[in-house]
């Protein structure tokens, strides 16, 4: 979500993009952009096949303390990327690498439970980013006001209902009928799918005005970054939809 806070940022203008760039030199481009999210994603299914193979190896709990390790490392050099955009091309990928370590755990448990479920969400995830990029160019979706200050409330949202739930849950409050495999459950699920997947089209715009506007050259890494935390974010809840939809099965 870091990243849709950051593409509401008024401080983010072109304006902004454009005086760094003269700054700093070389300039950002798409192209760039690209290559360096292939590079971030190498890292994260790297780290998510070492981890996924251990599991099946040597065992699910084997593989537990590298999950929190790579949920706290990652939050943590997501926070300092966001905050020290200049450091993204070594924070970046080392956050990659963590959070492949949390996604070859939790697709493992997936897995155990619900044989081929991972690949498919894999399937999903990618599909989804092909899809939009492709509305995106086309030019059927257009990022206005409106339409950022929707997805970026609606995110919000999905973000403080997940901290609410979280901290009740210490309380012993839970919420079967959300968490479970209702049709409520599966419609809120599949709602927050389609809030996950919209904040592609706003990484796709802020790494085009980036571009545009002659971003420094280390904004490559730092809209790569931005893109990589939607993408992880979206399998994670697409992985959780198709576990609720089989679990009625």
């Amino acid at each position: 979500m870091a990243d849709l806070l950051r593409t509401s940022n008024p401080t983010l203008s072109g304006n902004v993009f454009r005086s760094e760039g003269v700054a700093y030199g070389d300039s950002m481009t798409i192209s760039g952009t690209v290559n360096k999210t292939g590079i971030l994603t190498i890292c994260v299914v790297a780290a998510a096949a070492w981890t996924w193979n251990r599991a099946f190896n040597v065992g699910l709990e084997s593989v537990m303390p590298l999950v929190a390790i790579g949920a706290i490392g990652g939050l943590i050099f997501a926070v300092v990327t966001v905050f020290k955009k200049t450091w993204a091309p070594v924070t970046a990928p080392i956050y990659a690498l963590l959070e492949g370590l949390v996604l070859g755990g939790i697709s493992a448990m997936y897995e155990t439970r619900f044989a081929g479920l991972p690949m498919q969400a894999v399937g999903l995830t990618f599909g989804t980013l092909v899809a939009l990029l492709l509305v995106y160019r086309s030019g059927l979706i257009r990022v206005t006001d409106r339409f950022r200050m929707g997805v970026v409330a609606a995110t919000g949202g999905i973000f403080v209902f997940y901290l609410l739930t979280w901290i009740l849950g210490f309380f012993g409050v839970r919420f079967p009928s959300v968490y479970g495999s209702s049709p409520l459950s599966i419609g809120i699920s599949a709602v927050i799918v389609i809030v996950a997947a919209l904040n592609l089209v706003l990484d796709f715009d802020f790494i085009e005005t980036g571009a545009r506007a002659g971003a420094p050259k280390y904004m490559e890494w730092y809209g790569a970054f931005g893109l990589m935390v939607t993408l992880i974010w979206l399998y994670l809840e697409i992985l959780r939809l198709l576990a609720k939809l089989r679990s009625r099965d």
